[in-house]
């Protein structure tokens, strides 16, 4: 796997050196002193990922991910110092295409292998997704019915995520009429930040979802660790490790799923930009099911791979360019005053 590091830091570029050193698959493409450069190199020799920094001179990293995502695309994941206060510029790189996010190794004799390993994870992950098959989901149970609930609207998302939700979510009304789950694939360090992020956009409360809640018409719910979000037969949210050798955590597919096992109310369907195909075969349960399904177009993608994938498989009912989806479902949901609309209505 060829890798370009983008960083203006010699210690920095030292570290990361020593970290992909510890894993011989991993080849050096280039180095990178500055976003500029980086642009200029992706374009002349597209390595198979890049470890972008943020804070650097001539061209930052989030402008450098947006200018390389459009001109050579390729997987790009934020490797900076302290990404916890820099979570402003991670969501915004993400929302241009970067996959994920870790901290730069710190790198001794004695501590090596163990301060490289959150780095050495992350890329394994991406080297995963160049050679994926499309997961065969497990057998759907039975639907469990549940009390009556209200309209739910499930959101995947991945690479380009970020910004593609905020702008969704941020153009539904404070009084919506449908609960909103979504799973965006973030680490869990990340995820606090990133519903307060949303929340700071969005007319609409967004906060983390917790076990043992059910959703609640007019918020919205953010998958919130490293576990698998789904629902209960009895309507509530729980976080499983299982299915274990899940790539994606937290998978799309696995609240897709549970939400056709055990949802009785309304739903609908929206997968969003990403990258693999996580969420595929869930929305084409939703579809089975009856549930309008959404998938974000080419056009408006940061990243065609999931909504791609959907399509490829019929998933989706309806494709639409990301500033029409929250309008589709203002449209079918209504708001808290007048549900008189059913979900997939004009």
């Amino acid at each position: 796997m060829k890798i370009g590091i983008v960083n203006d830091s010699a210690l920095a570029v030292t570290a990361l050196r020593r970290a992909l050193a510890l894993d011989t698959t991993l080849e050096i493409a280039w180095v990178a002193g500055d976003g500029e450069q980086a642009v200029q190199l992706a374009a002349a020799q597209t390595p198979d990922l890049i470890l972008m920094d943020l804070l650097m001179p001539v061209m930052d990293g989030v402008e450098a991910t947006r200018r390389i995502m459009a001109e050579s695309p390729c997987a790009i994941v934020v490797v900076t110092m302290d990404i916890g206060r820099n979570a402003s510029q991670v969501f915004d790189a993400m929302g241009y295409g970067a996959v994920d996010a870790v901290d730069t190794p710190t790198l001794t004799e004695s501590d090596g292998q163990l301060a490289a390993g959150p780095l050495l994870r992350k890329i394994r992950n991406v080297a995963r997704l160049f050679g994926e098959r499309v997961q065969v989901p497990h057998p759907l149970a039975a639907a469990t019915l549940v009390p009556a609930a209200p309209r739910l609207v499930a959101i995947g998302a991945s690479a380009g995520g970020p910004a593609a939700l905020a702008a969704l979510l941020s153009a539904l009304p404070a009084d919506f009429g449908a609960a909103v789950v979504a799973v965006q694939h973030v680490d869990e360090a990340f995820a606090q930040g990133m519903a307060d992020w949303l929340d700071a956009q969005c007319a609409l409360p967004v906060r983390l979802a917790k076990a043992g809640e059910t959703p609640q018409t007019g918020t919205v719910a953010l998958a919130g660790t490293n576990d698998h979000l789904r629902l209960t037969n009895a309507g509530h949210m729980l976080y499983t490790p299982e299915p274990g050798d899940y790539l994606y955590r937290p998978s799309i597919d696995v609240f897709f799923e549970s939400v056709v096992e055990h949802w009785r109310g309304e739903a609908i369907g929206v997968l969003l930009t990403g990258m693999g195909r996580d969420g595929a075969q869930g929305l084409k349960a939703m579809r089975e099911r009856g549930f309008l399904t959404i998938a974000q177009d080419q056009s408006t993608s940061a990243v065609y791979g999931m909504p791609k994938a959907a399509a490829a498989l019929g998933a989706a009912s309806e494709i639409l360019p990301l500033p029409q989806i929250a309008p589709r479902l203002i449209r079918a949901c209504g708001t808290i005053r007048g549900q008189d609309k059913k979900a997939g209505g004009q």
